[in-house]
């Protein structure tokens, strides 16, 4: 199995990348693509850039040019939820846009109008194998498992925060993983998001995020070099 690796920022995959071997480097569409291996599995590890349109574009090319088998989104989020601290990590069950409104045309938010599905589904397979590695090499954190909420929106404002757990019961919130998960399902790749916690997407959180990024970045590096190990 294939992994294509996406994180939105350098920060997020770039001890990743420094880990790789019989490397391979493509730019295309502003985006460097490495392929190569990683743990002696084979690999496309990508930084996307942020945002949807960043995300969705970089997952259609892993599609089109690098025969992923599945693809991977690690990366940083805020939390949604009490219980999720700062450094825990959560693991899609599945993934939502916050900021897709069409209920003007009587669609319910978050749903995509003439989409089958705008709630999409992670592979469980993926998820399961995640989680009992995590719980393996990042012990001194706890795993969640639930939804992602994605916009193109930094969440620091309560009221905000409020509104995305009310009307989608989210786990965290971050701004590319529904994206990444759109344009998976659409090309029929298995998909997973890992997001491990830097902020509480509240109005602490741009104090939070730049003293916490580091650490929450550790968590889900040593996760992925696991998990490729493992699994890939």
């Amino acid at each position: 199995m294939k992994f294509g690796i996406i994180g939105a920022m350098e920060e997020e995959v770039a001890q990743l990348k420094e880990k790789m071997t019989e490397l391979t480097i493509t730019s295309k569409a502003g985006m460097e693509f490495y392929d190569g291996l990683l743990q002696g599995k084979a690999v496309t590890v990508v930084r996307s850039g942020i945002g949807k349109v960043n995300a969705g574009c970089c997952t259609q090319i892993l599609a089109d040019l690098f025969s992923v088998d599945c693809v991977i989104n690690t990366g940083i989020a805020g939390s949604l939820d009490s219980a999720i601290d700062i450094g825990d990590i959560v693991l899609c069950t599945d993934a939502v846009q916050h900021d897709m409104d069409a209920v003007a045309f009587g669609y319910d938010l978050g749903v995509i109008p003439r989409m089958p599905v705008s709630f999409f589904p992670a592979d469980e397979g993926l998820r399961k194998a995640a989680k009992a590695v995590c719980e393996r090499v990042n012990p001194e954190i706890k795993v969640h498992e639930g939804r992602v909420a994605t916009g193109d929106q930094f969440i620091a404002d309560k009221a905000k925060k409020d509104f995305i757990v009310t009307n989608f019961a989210a786990k965290c919130t971050e701004m590319e993983g529904a994206a990444i998960a759109q344009a998976a399902y659409n090309n029929n790749l298995p998909f997973l998001i890992i997001r491990a916690i830097s902020d509480k997407a509240d109005n602490s959180a741009q104090m939070d995020y730049p003293t916490f990024e580091k650490q929450a970045i550790e968590h889900t590096v040593k996760l992925m070099l696991a998990l490729v190990e493992e699994v890939a």
